[in-house]
């Protein structure tokens, strides 16, 4: 037991790093108990509480933080934000504004207060908070971000490329090449690969530019994915050869890059999208074998109404369960479910009146999930892998859209989206919810139905 607060706290600091929360817990308990004014140990407990998901114990003690130093700005930062991610949006924005306040000249303080405004639909205010931030740092690498999802929504594009990169100033590559990053040089003879990055759905996304680095006159053009997508991207036009994440990489390549830079190094503006589909194609084999097995007659629906519970925003972009799409079942249709992963399990006991075929689990990759997918009609999706790939294959399918942080590529008010022609969004009313979505959704479907 320690008798001094201080070495107490120092240790709790060691241990927290170390990723000993019960102890670190432990050791800022001590501390406190020492010395009940010990600002810092009771703010890094509050940080530590935050972080094991005890949300309201880490309001808890960043409150004490606060009422013992109110005009210590970093402490407003730290509530404002988890009041943030708790969607606590009116008390998130005045403790952010007191953040400001406090601190005028921190470029991180008002980025923060920025995405807030932002997400409350503010953009003309949220962009003035980026710009402020960017004025008192410019390299400021969140802001940047930030920035760049605002102007990537507005189809500002060249600046929004730019300040997109700053993502790898704060985030981890998943590879390292021994050859040069690539910058826009002349590729006529020379190879280069293309590394993963981001989620499947991104990867779908933006290798639609791997085609035209081959038309730049690049000799050889390789692509490294996730190993979910490697089948899939065989057949991809354009490519040499596909490498999964894990595989033993060649080298040898002039130059590698990641997807997500190739819109600006190709200068893309909302004219210039490359939205040739299909340019990705199922397996012709895989999409005779599936055939037998799907229904032959009638309107053939896939659904996915999940995506990667891993993803930050996914609370908001998934629905909660399939019981979600139950008003679906009055529509005389076949279902077939296209859902992996969490939420599979659902399509086993789907909503009174609603049959759902369940082949997910036979799906063992997104070469399959495409032959399928090639079979049916139409897909329906939320914002996630699947409906990436459908529009990837010129499949009609309807896109699903949350209100709350809705990914930059769908832009603002569309039904539609330049980079997927064959797509159609189902945007949420502005104060969220997925019922009047679904409802459009099932006068659509039922209209499609009936025609001859």
């Amino acid at each position: 037991m320690h008798t001094d607060p201080q070495q107490a706290y120092l240790d709790a600091n060691h241990l927290l790093a170390a990723g000993d929360y019960a102890g670190a817990e432990d050791r800022y308990q001590q501390a406190l108990a020492l010395q009940p004014w010990h600002v810092a140990a009771r703010a890094n407990l509050g940080y530590l509480k935050e972080q094991q998901g005890a949300v309201a114990e880490a309001e808890f003690h960043y409150r004490q933080a606060i009422a013992l130093m109110p005009d210590h700005p970093q402490l407003h930062q730290n509530l404002g934000a988890l009041l943030f991610k708790e969607k606590r949006l009116a008390e998130s924005e005045a403790t952010m504004r007191t953040a400001v306040e406090l601190a005028p000249d921190s470029p991180t303080a008002w980025s923060q207060l920025g995405a807030l405004l932002v997400c409350t639909h503010r953009e003309p205010e949220g962009e003035a908070c980026y710009r402020q931030a960017l004025a008192l740092d410019p390299g400021h690498a969140r802001a940047q971000f930030n920035l760049s999802y605002l102007l990537l929504r507005q189809a500002r594009f060249e600046e929004g490329w730019r300040m997109l990169d700053a993502r790898w100033q704060f985030d981890r590559f998943p590879l390292s090449f021994d050859c040069s990053f690539w910058q826009g040089e002349p590729l006529e003879g020379k190879s280069i690969a293309l590394g993963l990055e981001a989620g499947h759905g991104d990867m779908i996304h933006f290798c639609r530019y791997a085609p035209m680095l081959k038309a730049r006159g690049a000799r050889r053009v390789d692509v490294v994915c996730h190993p979910a997508l490697r089948r899939l991207f065989a057949a991809l036009p354009g490519v040499d050869h596909v490498y999964a994440l894990g595989e033993a990489l060649p080298g040898g390549w002039d130059y590698w890059t990641r997807p997500m830079r190739l819109p600006g190094l190709f200068g893309t503006e909302m004219a210039t999208i490359p939205a040739d589909v299909p340019y990705l194609r199922a397996d012709a084999a895989l999409v005779q074998q599936w055939r037998c097995e799907l229904p032959q007659q009638g309107l053939r629906v896939g659904l996915a109404w999940r995506g990667n519970a891993n993803f930050e925003n996914d609370a908001d972009r998934s629905l909660p369960s399939l019981m979600s799409l139950a008003p679906l079942a009055a529509v005389d249709a076949h279902f077939v479910s296209l859902q992996k992963g969490a939420g599979e399990a659902e399509a086993l006991t789907p909503p009174a009146g609603m049959f759902v075929h369940p082949i997910a689990a036979r799906l063992g990759d997104f070469a399959d999930t495409a032959a399928v997918i090639a079979n049916l009609d139409l897909v329906i999706s939320v914002d996630t892998a699947v409906a990436h790939l459908a529009g990837a294959l010129g499949k009609p399918c309807w896109l699903l859209l949350p209100d709350y942080r809705c990914d930059w590529r769908w832009m603002a008010d569309r039904g539609d989206t330049p980079w997927y022609p064959s797509m159609r969004l189902f945007r949420q009313p502005r104060d969220g919810g997925w019922a009047p979505v679904v409802a459009e959704v099932v006068a659509a479907l039922a209209a499609l139905a009936v025609r001859p």
